[in-house]
């Protein structure tokens, strides 16, 4: 069970990394494997992240994906080519049972931390669930993200 693997006997931590957002196959298949020889050196659990879509731009123009289904597809690639756990962001509640079909573990961004729709969303699709703390909670507030 994934939650078994995170939760390793030796003490050492998991390592969540990888690219902002899928641009290409090329690119996410490069960054996993260079993080995952690395981890692989440390004995760290590795889980590989990447946001298929970016919907927290500082522009209107920015890049925010090659696609949802084509950067959904290219995670679970690397998921399934490197045997290692993938996460990516979901920020609507729509996404989640979509996400769900791709990926181990569904994120929350930290400025939907408090989203009660989106966190029950996310839950039900029985995956884990990261919610990054947002700025704006102390950390004691984030018992009541759940």
């Amino acid at each position: 069970m994934l939650y078994d693997k995170l939760l390793d006997k030796s003490g050492n931590f998991f390592l969540i990394a990888g690219p902002c957002v899928v641009e290409n196959e090329e690119m996410v298949f490069e960054i996993a494997e260079k993080v995952l020889g690395i981890c692989n050196k440390f004995g760290i659990t590795y889980i590989f992240k990447a946001s298929y879509r970016k919907a927290n731009r500082s522009r209107l123009d920015s890049f925010t994906g090659i696609g949802d289904i084509e950067g959904l597809e290219l995670i679970r690639k690397v998921k399934e080519k490197y045997n290692i756990p993938a996460l990516t962001d979901i920020h609507n509640n729509e996404e989640a049972a979509l996400a769900a079909d791709y990926v181990d573990i569904l994120q929350i961004p930290a400025f939907l931390c408090r989203q009660t729709d989106l966190l029950i969303a996310a839950a039900k699709t029985g995956k884990i669930v990261n919610i990054k703390k947002g700025q704006f909670l102390s950390p004691e507030s984030m018992k009541f993200c759940n």
